[in-house]
């Protein structure tokens, strides 16, 4: 690939572009107010997104995925969170919660699970923060003690996104407490129906109110041996480069609230009249516009580029995952807020979508990785 490739996407792309869209538009946008309202899970979607098998197409063929790149993956986010920022966790979340799988599992546990990922048939989720550990990841208290030939799991994860829908979980626990911190934690796989492992009440949410957040709770889960990922003392290792990966469909999403934004506002500009004139015509409106374009497609650039890095696999791509999802997010918070003031008082009610992409876009900034600690991120790259 040459350096200019990462600046183009193909024609394959962009044909998954228009079959996202047009799923998008027909069966989940018109269920995004309810859902939001709500805060139900949107299953319309999910079931929109198994049939043509969006749901989780970053499962590679031998897996029975769809096997599509990390940048068409990005695309399948985007394109779904242009109309639906909570249905756009359904793909990736389950990215999010078997990509320690995919980058630190045995061949027998990548094919016990990611085939029913692949399949619909489970949704995989993600525990890593706890409430004293959230940016400060290395400091979790939830331990798993060998016995026998498996594990027993005591302890706590907040912030778990699509926690209740989730048939899997990625675990991290302390499994070596004298151990030097950040390499005496492992990785295991729970399941919804083990015994012990329970769900607190969901999270009341500013936005992304149809994806549940919710905290799992450990009492004396048994986990058996061989639902270990990777070696023992490897758990965080592999957590912190499924972030560097996934962090660039944070900025695909970023991107598609964005864009979401952006075409409510121009559609609303075109048609609302002042001063005998539609108000598109005014400089003022115009040059926030452009200043949205602008943000929006450097963004969007970034979030491309970071997913062929992670296709690749590149050394710096720790850097560019960082990057992309803290400038396509703060993007996204800016230009949603732009957008509502362009619509007025018309943005700030629930008849039209801007005020529901205003507040999702926050989370962008949030999760899988404050913005402060992206920038720290990308710091510790410069310096190393």
């Amino acid at each position: 690939m040459s350096d200019f490739d990462l600046f183009r996407t193909t024609e394959e792309h962009e044909e998954l572009r228009e079959a996202v869209r047009s799923v998008a538009e027909d069966k989940i946008a018109p269920h995004a107010a309810e859902v939001d309202e709500r805060s139900a899970f949107p299953q319309d979607a999910l079931d929109a997104l198994v049939a043509t098998d969006f749901h989780a197409p970053h499962i590679a063929e031998e897996y029975d995925g769809v096997g599509a790149d990390a940048l068409a993956t990005c695309i399948v986010i985007e394109e779904v969170a242009r109309v639906c920022a909570s249905s756009s966790l359904i793909p990736a979340v389950n990215k999010l919660g078997t990509m320690p799988l995919i980058l630190g599992a045995s061949e027998e546990v990548k094919r016990r699970y990611l085939p029913e990922v692949a399949s619909g048939e489970a949704m995989f989720s993600y525990g890593l923060s706890e409430r004293e550990a959230g940016s400060d990841t290395a400091s979790m208290r939830t331990q798993a003690v060998a016995d026998g030939d498996g594990w027993i799991l005591n302890g706590q994860k907040s912030w778990i996104t699509n926690a209740g829908v989730s048939k899997y979980y990625t675990v991290l626990a302390v499994t070596d407490p004298e151990g030097a911190r950040g390499r005496n934690v492992s990785a295991f796989v729970l399941h919804a129906d083990d015994e012990g492992f329970t769900l607190g009440e969901p999270e009341r949410k500013l936005g992304i109110k149809g994806s549940p957040t919710r905290e799992l709770f450990f009492d004396n889960v048994r986990v058996p041996g061989d639902r270990i990922v990777g070696a023992p003392g490897e758990g965080l290792k592999i957590a912190l480069r499924t972030l560097d990966h996934t962090r660039v469909t944070i900025g695909a999403q970023a991107v598609g609230i964005a864009q979401g934004a952006l075409d409510q506002a121009v559609a609303y500009v075109k048609e609302r009249k002042q001063f005998g004139r539609h108000i598109a015509d005014f400089q003022g409106v115009q040059f926030m516009l452009a200043d949205m374009a602008m943000k929006l497609e450097t963004a969007r650039q970034m979030v491309y580029v970071a997913a062929a890095k992670s296709e690749r696999g590149d050394d710096d791509l720790p850097f560019y995952g960082a990057a992309a999802k803290c400038f396509a997010s703060d993007a996204a918070m800016e230009i949603t807020t732009d957008a509502v003031q362009l619509l007025g008082g018309a943005g700030y009610v629930k008849d039209f979508p801007l005020e529901r992409m205003m507040r999702d876009a926050k989370i962008t900034q949030i999760y899988e990785g404050t913005n402060q600690i992206q920038r720290m991120v990308m710091a510790r790259q410069l310096l190393k």
